[in-house]
C-alpha cells in the first residue's frame, strides 16, 4: 500500500505520521511539500498536525490554498482516502472537503493532554479496528480545536452516522462532543487528537498503532 504525507511549512506531526504509517505498512510514506502539484501514487494521504503558516489568518486557512492541496481535493473527490490531523482537520474544513470549522477552545487556552474517545461509527474505514462503543486515548495538543457547525449540519452528521469519535470528557467545547467526522461518501476524515501519537507502548499507548493498522487493512480490501 502506498501512503503520502503531506508537509507544510511549520507542519510538527509530520514524521510522527511518516512513522505510524510505516510501522503500519511495512514501506516508508512519500512525504510530499506543499509547493508541489501532483501527488505521487497514493492509497492514502495524511495532512499531519502542526502550525502550518503559523496559523496566520485562521488555523489551516493558507495552507487549504497550497498548490498540492488541488491535488489531494481531486483525490479525495475520486475515492482516495484522506486524514486530517489536528490542524490537518482545520485544514480540510478550510479547503471545503469537511464541514464546520475549528474555533478557539472554549476555555481560550492551548489544551496537551491525554483524552478518552467514544468510537461511535467502526462502519467506516477509519474505525474497523474498533467496536462501537469502545473508548480509545488519543493525546490532544491544540488551541483551536472547537468544532462548530450550524444546528442542520449537526443533526445531518448525526442522522447519517458521520460523526465517528466522540470526546467523553470535552476538552475543548466541541458541539456534540465531536472529536473526528467524516465527509458524506466516507472516504476523508478530519480527526483532532492524534492517533500517531500512542504507536507503541513506550510512547504510552497502542490505540494510535491499532487505529491504523485498521485504516490500511481496510484501504487495502
Amino acid at each position: 500500500m502506498k501512503t503520502s504525507v503531506i508537509v507544510f511549512p511549520a507542519s510538527n506531526c509530520d514524521r510522527d505520521a511518516a512513522v505510524a504509517l510505516e510501522q503500519a505498512t511495512g514501506k516508508p510514506p512519500a512525504m510530499v511539500w506543499h509547493a508541489e502539484t501532483d501527488l505521487p501514487d497514493t492509497d492514502l494521504v495524511v495532512l499531519p498536525g502542526g502550525f502550518s503558516y503559523g496559523d496566520y489568518l485562521r488555523s489551516g486557512a493558507m495552507a487549504a490554498r497550497s498548490p498540492i492541496m488541488r491535488s489531494v481535493v481531486e483525490k479525495a473527490k475520486a475515492g482516495t482516502p484522506v486524514i486530517g490531523i489536528c490542524n490537518g482537520f482545520q485544514i480540510l474544513t478550510e479547503a471545503g472537503l469537511l464541514p464546520g470549522a475549528l474555533l478557539r477552545n472554549a476555555g481560550l487556552n492551548f489544551v496537551c493532554r491525554t483524552v478518552t474517545l467514544k468510537v461511535e461509527n467502526n462502519q467506516s474505514i477509519f474505525a474497523s479496528a474498533f467496536e462501537k462503543g469502545q473508548t480509545v486515548d488519543f493525546p490532544v495538543a491544540h488551541h483551536d480545536g472547537n468544532y462548530f457547525a450550524d444546528k442542520e449540519t449537526l443533526d445531518r452528521l448525526e442522522s447519517e452516522g458521520r460523526i465517528v469519535f466522540r470526546y467523553v470528557d470535552n476538552p475543548n467545547g466541541s458541539a456534540r462532543d465531536i472529536a473526528g467526522i467524516m465527509n458524506d461518501a466516507g472516504n476523508v476524515l478530519g480527526l483532532m487528537p492524534h492517533p500517531e501519537r500512542v504507536i507503541s507502548p513506550l510512547l504510552g499507548g497502542v490505540d494510535g498503532a491499532l487505529f491504523f493498522k485498521g485504516l490500511v487493512e481496510a484501504a487495502a480490501r
